[in-house]
């Protein structure tokens, strides 16, 4: 069977790219098993062979009709697959779905009939309002980062951006490259709906969001983007780990050497 990939150098790249972060969550230590997904709006990257193709599904409900999304085209991690074997065989081991008209069903258009990850209805409403607001980002990645899990168990670290002002002065790049800082949603059951809402809700505010002992998820330009912006906050939580794994709490930058980094850099706070 030839794959929709063929021809089309654009939305092989845009995959490839997926791939490649998929093997980085996997090398990371950050995505155990099936762990983690990854969700990608590829609407700007379908011709008009595409939209003609037929379903190789039947039609699934989302679960929620969400009408900003009529007509879109997303690559999904497919449910119960490994990161590790994504990186190697994207295709296989996820799948190219197309959002019906009545903007609460879709159907998978290639490469296989893989289902979509049970998150995909906690990912869509978020990529929904992504358009809504006219947000260039297109792309949304779940992954267990062990370091910043490890923090979500301390309570002090809970309250509103006290995680977020301690990752940014362990190393001036954190702040330059998260400027957003770290939202934080409180321990809910995976997958539930109330997980999705409270997510919605961190996003407003934040590009990456802690789920409390669980992982976290961040929305990206692309998903390059977005696991850029996990990376360097996990490299603050390794390095504050390691200052006290060497029995000192670490110094941190302090506010005004902070605030001196958001005028340089001209950062949002």
């Amino acid at each position: 069977m030839s794959s929709i990939l063929e021809g089309r150098p654009a939305l092989k790249q845009e995959i490839d790219k997926i791939a490649e972060v998929a093997g980085y969550l996997w090398q990371n230590g950050w995505a155990e098993r099936n762990g983690g997904n990854i969700t990608v709006n590829i609407t700007e990257l379908v011709d008009d062979a595409i939209r003609q193709l037929p379903p190789i599904s039947d039609i699934k409900p989302i679960g929620v009709a969400l009408p900003a999304l009529r007509g879109s085209y997303f690559y999904c991690k497919g449910t119960g697959k490994r990161m590790r074997d994504l990186a190697r065989r994207p295709m296989e081991n996820g799948s190219v779905i197309r959002i019906l008209d009545d903007c609460a069903s879709y159907v998978i258009i290639a490469d296989d009939v893989v289902m979509p990850t049970s998150e995909l209805p906690s990912h869509l409403t978020v990529h929904a309002h992504l358009i809504e607001s006219g947000s260039p980002y297109r792309a949304t990645v779940h992954t267990h980062p062990i370091e910043l899990v490890a923090m979500s168990h301390n309570r002090a670290f809970l309250g509103k951006d006290v995680l977020t002002r301690l990752l940014w002065s362990m190393i001036p790049e954190t702040k330059a490259f998260c400027p957003l800082g770290l939202g934080i949603v409180p321990y809910t059951l995976p997958g539930s709906n109330e997980l999705a809402d409270a997510t919605l809700r961190e996003l407003e505010e934040y590009d990456v969001v802690m789920w409390e002992k669980h992982g976290v998820f961040a929305k990206g330009l692309d998903v390059m983007d977005a696991f850029d912006q996990i990376d360097v906050l996990s490299k603050s939580a390794k390095i504050y780990i390691s200052s006290r794994a060497m029995g000192f709490e670490p110094e941190g930058m302090s506010d005004e050497q902070m605030q001196e980094m958001t005028r340089a850099f001209n950062l949002p706070r």
